[in-house]
């Protein structure tokens, strides 16, 4: 139940965290439009450290500041991997099986996101799971 729990949590904490970096993308488009590549970079760092600090506090409950340092260089590390991944699987989705380029990010979460999650429960937070 409570792997059940911290999923329902995580997907929450991934909502938010995909809010975040499209608002600072189109935040530095309405600045720039020719930035666009800077925005999306920019989103991503700024969602990643807010997963790290909802999956710190949220969804895994962490107590101690010990492993704060080491953590959020996992969590950059492990989102970082998962974006190459993601795009991987984005790129072969439409070139390889044709597949829309509307649906093709949804074929790309369903592999990434319990990835993803996985990997932060086991390697990020193994400490308190």
């Amino acid at each position: 139940m409570k792997t059940i729990n911290q999923l329902f949590k995580f997907g929450i904490t991934g909502l938010i965290n995909n809010g975040i970096s499209l608002g600072v993308y189109y935040i530095v488009i309405f600045i720039n439009a020719k930035w666009y590549l800077f925005g999306s970079v920019l989103g991503f760092l700024v969602s990643v450290l807010n997963a790290y600090f909802m999956n710190s506090k949220f969804v895994f409950k962490e107590k101690k500041e010990d492993n704060s340092k080491k953590q959020i260089v996992k969590t950059y590390i492990l989102y970082t991997l998962n974006l190459v991944l993601g795009l991987a699987i984005l790129y072969i989705s439409v070139e390889k099986f044709h597949i829309s380029e509307k649906i093709a990010p949804f074929v790309s979460l369903i592999i990434t996101v319990p990835i993803n999650f996985l990997a932060n429960k086991i390697w990020v937070y193994k400490e308190i799971n």
